[in-house]
């Protein structure tokens, strides 16, 4: 059988990247940033505050990670999920009190629709909301069609703002999961920084038709869902192996930052609390460390040359 020569042609195939969203660049080559505080490494904690419709609306374009699995409904799977929103989330906030931290909560807008009263702590708490979608089956990906994905980016922007004054400034998408055209849109929406292309260890900018966004990677390898569900390890293990990052970030003698994605349902758990609460307290005790915000990562970009 002979192959179709067509096979073989891509207009992508050039030096660099298989899309116009940015260039590739060696991080070791590019102007050195500054974190607010003069940290060398930034430590961004983004708290995924989600919630679960007991019936998946669809598995198309896909089920999103930690939705529930068994025959419905799924009470096993769903109430450990609302541990988290009971429970788990209440005791990471009450270490990031203790321990003076700032963080990123990635929220569905649900969450303000249901538990309004979590809304107000975290508020309270001076942390930042990230727009996490509608709620847990309102994933994207080029399936989905653009008034479609339109809609769900601006309700969820719409909800969050109404609940808490302020229109979000940052975006994480479930799963990181995008669209081809989700960055044009988030931008069209007055969204300033996304979190879902873990690509790097520094904030970069897309550029768009409609305009520049910032990404702030957010590593998916150094999250608990990851480290803890997916590899089965443990949350001594998970702190280990963040503590292993931060070693050799900072090791690079550059401004670095150090995501850490973490799940209320997941490490919010009463034996896992213990090992979350000696590795923030270690990573604050790092003489280059400093607890950022997304918002505050994305901001220490320097403006594009048009913007300035």
């Amino acid at each position: 059988m002979t192959l179709d020569p067509a096979y073989l042609e891509y207009p992508m195939r050039r030096k660099g990247m298989d899309h116009d969203f940015y260039a590739w660049s060696d991080i070791h080559r590019r102007p050195a940033l500054s974190w607010p505080g003069g940290c060398r490494v930034a430590v961004a904690i983004v708290v995924s505050l989600e919630w679960f419709p007991i019936m998946p609306a669809a598995d198309a374009p896909f089920r999103a990670p930690g939705h529930m699995q068994t025959a419905y409904p799924d009470l096993r799977h769903y109430t450990a999920r609302e541990y988290g929103t009971r429970i788990g989330f209440y005791r990471m906030l009450n270490a990031f009190a203790r321990m003076g931290v700032k963080v990123s909560v990635a929220t569905n807008a649900a969450i303000a629709q249901r538990y309004p009263s979590i809304i107000d702590d975290l508020l309270a708490g001076g942390h930042e909301i990230v727009a996490h979608s509608t709620d847990m089956d309102g994933t994207i990906d080029s399936s989905l069609a653009e008034e479609r994905e339109r809609e769900l980016i601006t309700r969820s922007l719409d909800i969050l703002e109404r609940s808490t004054g302020v229109r979000p400034r940052g975006w994480m998408s479930i799963a990181r999961s995008q669209s081809f055209q989700t960055a044009r849109l988030l931008k069209e929406a007055g969204v300033e920084y996304m979190c879902d292309w873990p690509n790097d260890d520094l904030p970069y900018r897309f550029d768009t038709p409609a305009g520049p966004i910032v990404n702030v990677p957010i590593n998916h390898e150094l999250s608990d869902r990851q480290i803890i569900t997916v590899q089965q390890h443990s949350a001594d293990s998970y702190a280990e192996q963040i503590q292993d990052a931060y070693r050799w970030l900072a090791s690079e003698n550059a401004p670095r930052m150090l995501p850490l994605h973490v799940t209320p349902y997941i490490l919010g758990l009463p034996y896992r609390m213990g090992a979350f609460e000696n590795l923030l307290e270690w990573l604050a005790s790092q003489d280059d460390s400093g607890f950022l915000t997304t918002a505050e990562i994305a901001g220490s970009l320097p403006a594009a040359p048009d913007q300035e």
